[in-house]
């Protein structure tokens, strides 16, 4: 056989085959489809049968739902309308209620009224009735009601006044009872606790000299050492018949000190000129300067205050060139500053408050010379100046009674300047300032109504006041005594206390016939 015919079969043989393997194929995937097909139609009728169940389900429980819903509606309303009729039956019992207690108020109301017109017919029968015995008593007493009336209140008053002045008496007793040991122990505690000196200070110096030839030598040619001094200096040196003194006299003290040390040092130089003039007091000045720091330092270090501002320490050193009625400023201000601490602690006060409104509470006499105005005055300054507390200001504003005190603190601080002013030693009173002082006190009680006379004694003290028995009575000794006293402390100025003390004769007498 030919090649040829052999592709040919061969070409025949491949296109038979591949159509009996489409054929083949097609039928397989005929068969597939078909199966594929059942199988979708059996799968959604299954989803419809489900879905059916399902949905019956559904209405099944949401039909019972809403049963169950719709039996507690039933079930609130009826609670809502038992409850609604509960309530509508006690509005209707409180509403009868009230019917019958309006009607229970009208009866009581009608017979209010009417009992109010028998009172107002009983009232007006009893005014007459009175205005009838009223006009009875007149005639029978002789006196008008006014008069009745004038007569029973001065009794009244009498009585009353007489019941005041026990009662003062009591009050002050029974205060001085209570008072008077713990106030004398804590006062007679703080000056036995407190050392002072006695007056010691003088406000004029008095410069010794080795012989009356350096009289001259101050003096200089034509005056002109001496005018340096008091040009330099500004105080006035007395030279007079004095044998070897010179008096240095001059208003502020800080002056006459500087003027005193440049004069001492003048003299153990011995060569008294101008130009030496002038040195010695520049050195004077800055050797007082550093007396007044180291004073001031003193003071605080000794009373325990370490606080203060510079400057305040240095105007307490100035003080210490200062006197007060021959009293030395500074030594009694440390004196009242230790009073003060001393009682504050007695009393369970502040003690650091109260020393340091003691030790600053004359700080306006270091510069009343320079300033116009009172050293209370002066001192607010200076306190509001350096920054001080207003408990300290106030307490160094009341001392005087200028100010009124805010704390217990400040009124220690007045306590205790008294104190210190008035123990016996502490300052120098001159006699005519004492002699009108005592007769101004004994005006005081002369001039009271009802006093016959009184007596000034213990040196002021205490003032003794006879009364007329006719026109004091014994009950009115305490009122009186009471208004003497407060005239005297709004009339005169004294330190420490005074005691005023009412004596009141009692006479019987009686004639033998």
């Amino acid at each position: 056989m030919s090649p040829i015919i052999t592709v040919i079969v061969g070409i025949a043989l491949a296109v038979v085959g591949i159509l009996i393997g489409y054929i083949w194929r097609k039928s397989i995937a005929e068969k597939t489809v078909g199966s594929a097909e059942q199988q979708a139609q059996n799968l959604i009728l299954d989803a419809r049968n489900r879905s059916e169940t399902i949905r019956k389900e559904i209405e099944l429980e949401a039909k019972e739902e809403a049963h169950r819903i719709r039996n507690e509606a039933d079930r609130e309303v009826r609670e809502r309308r038992n409850e609604i009729q509960r309530q509508e039956h006690r509005i209707q019992q409180k509403e009868e209620s009230a019917d019958r207690k309006l009607e229970q108020i009208d009866r009581r109301e009608k017979k209010i009224g009417q009992t109010e017109k028998e009172a107002e017919k009983k009232r007006q029968d009893a005014q007459d009735l009175l205005d009838q015995q009223i006009h009875e008593l007149e005639k029978i007493s002789g006196y008008t009601a006014e008069e009745a009336k004038k007569i029973l209140l001065e009794d009244v008053e009498k009585e009353c006044r007489h019941e005041a002045s026990q009662m003062i008496q009591d009050i002050k007793a029974k205060a001085k009872e209570e008072a008077d040991s713990q106030a004398k122990e804590i006062i007679v505690g703080a000056i036995q606790r407190c050392a002072a000196d006695q007056v010691a200070e003088s406000t004029l110096s008095v410069v010794n000299l080795p012989n009356d030839d350096m009289k001259g030598r101050i003096i200089g040619r034509e005056g002109r050492n001496i005018r340096a001094i008091e040009t330099l200096t500004g105080v006035d040196l007395i030279i007079d018949d004095t044998p070897e003194a010179v008096i240095i006299s001059g208003f502020d003290p800080i002056r006459r000190e500087v003027a005193r040390l440049a004069l001492e040092k003048l003299i153990v130089d011995g060569r008294i000129h101008p130009a030496k003039i002038e040195e010695m007091v520049e050195k004077a000045k800055k050797e007082v300067n550093r007396v007044i720091k180291e004073e001031g330092e003193r003071a605080t270090f000794e009373v325990g205050i370490h606080n203060l501002h510079p400057e305040l320490v240095k105007l307490l050193g100035r003080l210490h060139y200062r006197t007060s009625y021959g009293q030395n400023v500074l030594q009694h201000s440390i004196e009242v500053s230790h009073l003060a601490g001393l009682m504050a602690g007695e009393l369970g006060l502040d003690v650091k408050l109260a020393k340091r409104a003691g030790i600053l509470h004359d700080i306006g006499k270091a510069l009343d010379h320079e300033y116009e105005g009172t050293h209370v005055d002066i001192g607010i300054q200076i306190l509001k100046k350096y920054k001080e507390t207003d408990a300290v200001i106030n307490a160094m504003a009341s001392h005087h009674g200028d100010y009124e005190p805010k704390s217990m603190e400040a009124v220690l601080i007045a306590a205790a300047d008294a104190l210190s002013a008035a123990r016996p030693g502490a300052r120098r009173e001159s006699l005519d300032i004492y002699v009108k002082r005592l007769e101004k006190l004994e005006e005081i009680a002369n001039t009271t109504p009802g006093v016959s006379n009184s007596y000034a004694i213990q040196a002021g003290r205490e003032i003794r006041i006879i009364v007329n028995p006719e026109a004091v009575k014994d009950d009115e000794m305490a009122l009186l005594a009471r208004d003497v006293s407060k005239r005297i402390e709004s009339e005169l100025e004294y330190p420490g206390q005074i005691k005023v003390n009412v004596v009141r004769e009692t006479r019987a007498v009686d004639y033998a016939k």
